[in-house]
């Protein structure tokens, strides 16, 4: 343990962990001013897309830099200076993996804003360039935005004042993350072309969002405190039912949530035929009539707001959103259990408070 436990002088880990959040926004702040000149002979349009970058990080739930300071000041009871460049690289990585998921759902809205691509597509709104040719220049900008943001996230680990084998244990941290989501893109992609019964919702939000979302931040601060490999494990587990749990619920929000509170349209996910394990339990549990409604819906890029009503009245009637919100609460209880019984004071205690905060999403 360290001198200067902040845990020792009144503060819970919960208030040390928010205090921190500035220094991990500033941190971001700090990394794109300085990288959006780091090519002195770029043309402005390399800095302007530092600056559309930039934006993204507004209005976050800064949930990866949580999970990565908590990690690291419950298992060390320790200052958490040193780790703040680590958990800014962890939202610099979310935000590449939105600004990518963005360009394969087709959406140009996050958090209730433009993302790059629609900051992009509002530059040239005075262009005369064909339709064809803009919706080519919004594509790069998105796929180039979220490979900087990849590129920022090992930069800002790579140049922190941690020692070297932190920094390589992160690095392949953020190597391990990009590579699980990626393998849950692909699953996620690929079962587009397939029956929604025959799709893996669950393995997808385990590679895709779980991986990246909560274990990883948990490794890393868990590194950085120096625990062992049991608890790693234990944390890996963790983190896994949570980030299924949490992928659960926003699924869910995504259809019967409201706009203001998830950022986007209600009819986004439905529009690009999200195979999520609320849409594959409906066509499990559906007759002949209710199925043809989900087939006549989803995907449909110009759904209306009535067919969206007549999916989430199927999706009620067959149980379909009662059972996937049991088995969100079922991977938060599990995910609880395991912080209970296997993670040590103080962390235990911050992490059931999260959980029980995440599953209260759940309308």
């Amino acid at each position: 343990m360290g001198t200067m436990t902040p845990l020792l002088t009144g503060e819970t880990l919960h208030e040390v962990v928010l205090r921190q959040m500035p220094a991990v926004d500033a941190a971001l702040v700090e990394h794109v001013s300085q990288a959006r000149t780091a090519i002195p002979h770029a043309a402005p349009d390399y800095a302007r897309l530092w600056d559309h970058l930039g934006a993204q990080f507004i209005g976050g739930k800064n949930l990866r830099p949580q999970l990565t300071l908590a990690a690291y000041v419950g298992l060390s009871g320790d200052e958490p200076t040193p780790a703040v460049p680590v958990a800014a690289a962890m939202e610099m990585l979310h935000t590449a993996m939105l600004v990518h998921d963005d360009i394969l759902d087709h959406d140009e809205v996050r958090r209730g804003r433009a993302n790059i691509a629609g900051l992009r597509r509002s530059d040239l709104a005075a262009s005369t360039l064909p339709e064809d040719k803009v919706d080519d220049q919004v594509m790069a900008a998105a796929l180039l935005g979220g490979d900087l943001a990849i590129s920022g996230a090992y930069d800002l680990i790579i140049r922190s004042a941690l020692p070297a084998h932190h920094r390589v244990a992160c690095l392949d941290l953020v190597t391990r993350a990009i590579r699980a989501t990626i393998a849950g893109e692909l699953l996620d992609v690929y079962g587009d072309i397939l029956p929604v019964e025959q799709s893996d919702p669950i393995m997808v939000s385990a590679l895709k969002t779980a991986w990246y979302s909560c274990v990883v931040p948990l490794l890393a601060g868990a590194k950085l405190a120096g625990a062992d490999p049991t608890m790693e494990s234990h944390l890996e587990r963790l983190g896994i039912a949570l980030g299924v749990s949490f992928q659960l619920i926003d699924d869910d929000l995504g259809v019967f949530g409201s706009a203001d509170v998830i950022g986007k349209s209600t009819l986004s996910d439905l529009r690009s035929g999200k195979r999520t394990e609320l849409m594959r339990l409906g066509f499990e549990r559906a007759d002949a009539a209710q199925k043809a409604v989900l087939e006549a819906h989803l995907g449909d890029p110009h759904l209306t707001e009535k067919g969206a009503a007549q999916v989430r009245t199927v999706l009620e009637d067959t149980g379909a959103r009662k059972a996937a919100l049991r088995l969100a609460r079922r991977r938060g209880k599990e995910a609880s259990r395991i912080a209970a019984e296997r993670i040590p004071a103080p962390l235990s205690g911050y992490l059931v408070r999260l959980i029980d905060e995440l599953q209260g999403r759940a309308s």
